[in-house]
């Protein structure tokens, strides 16, 4: 056997690995997303009638949901909740990050593990958690006030309840995004710093013009998980309606309002169909902020 053979054969070895390597990924992906986002598109094109059951309806179903106010004022509550929430959740991990990598915190390790320790709370035990702690009766919150004769504070009303569910999800989530950050901190060339010390850079123009230019990539990827956390906002409303019925209805997020509707009202095909567009909102808004970046990134 020849040597020029013998290569050939290893060349081939290696190519046919390449896809045995990325098939238990394809089949998962395969099984677990595109054939589930398949059958609730195919779901959303029927309609399930008194008389006659199920009938094809083609886009009857969008045409309809695209004029369901509940539909529309949840995507815009969860929108509205995006742009107030993520803004400061990014700000206080990229912060947090800054700091531990500065080298001036002590006990920065556990620090650290202390600010990402809320991320590793599932968010059913943390919304009981500060469903508690914003009890007006018996929370430490309402205890306190009570102590100090102060008005009680109510985070469970109307018009606190979307800033009570953004503090539930930024105290969750700062931990993960900081990790990101700071992963992303710590792979930023030395040399870069030695440059901007030799310039006379100091502490904060070294963040400003070294560390946060180089972190784009990273804040941009926290930016689109982000999106789609946002948009999905499940948990944390589901199980403060228990305490707060009068203020979190079954459509008070468009996730909430799409399972409301398969599971309690057995609307399944409607129920697809929100599903379907939420989705599609989903992917137009990370569309929106990747688009916007890459205009600020062009020169």
């Amino acid at each position: 056997m020849t040597t020029a053979t013998t290569t050939a054969r290893a060349r081939g070895r290696r190519r046919s690995a390449g896809p045995l390597f990325v098939a238990p990924f394809m089949v998962l992906f395969l099984l677990l997303f595109l054939a589930p986002l398949g059958y609730a598109g195919y779901l959303s094109l029927f309609q399930e009638r008194l008389i006659g059951g199920t009938a094809f309806v083609g886009l009857d179903n969008y045409v309809q949901a695209l004029g369901d106010p509940q539909f529309l004022h949840g995507v815009g509550r969860v929108a509205l909740f995006f742009v107030i929430q993520v803004p400061v959740m990014l700000l206080l991990a990229l912060l947090f990050a800054l700091a531990l990598d500065s080298g001036l915190l002590r006990l920065a390790r556990v620090i650290r593990l202390g600010i990402f320790v809320p991320y590793a709370v599932p968010s059913v035990v943390a919304t009981l958690m500060w469903g508690y702690l914003y009890g007006p009766d018996f929370g430490p919150f309402a205890q306190l006030s009570r102590k100090l004769s102060l008005p009680v504070p109510d985070f469970l009303s109307d018009g606190w309840m979307l800033g009570s569910l953004a503090n539930i999800v930024t105290w969750e989530f700062v931990g993960y995004n900081m990790i990101i950050l700071y992963a992303a901190l710590r792979t930023i060339p030395q040399e870069l710093y030695e440059a901007a010390s030799m310039d006379g850079a100091g502490a904060w123009r070294t963040a400003w013009s070294v560390k946060l230019p180089a972190l784009r990539p990273a804040i941009l990827l926290t930016l689109l998980f982000s999106v789609i956390g946002s948009f999905q906002l499940f948990n944390e409303p589901s199980l403060l309606m228990k305490i707060a019925p009068d203020v979190i209805s079954s459509s008070y997020t468009a996730n909430l309002y799409a399972y409301s509707l398969a599971f309690t009202g057995q609307q399944v095909n409607y129920a697809a169909t929100v599903s379907f567009l939420l989705g599609l909102v989903i992917v137009g808004a990370s569309y929106a902020v990747l688009l916007t970046a890459n205009r600020r990134r062009t020169p």
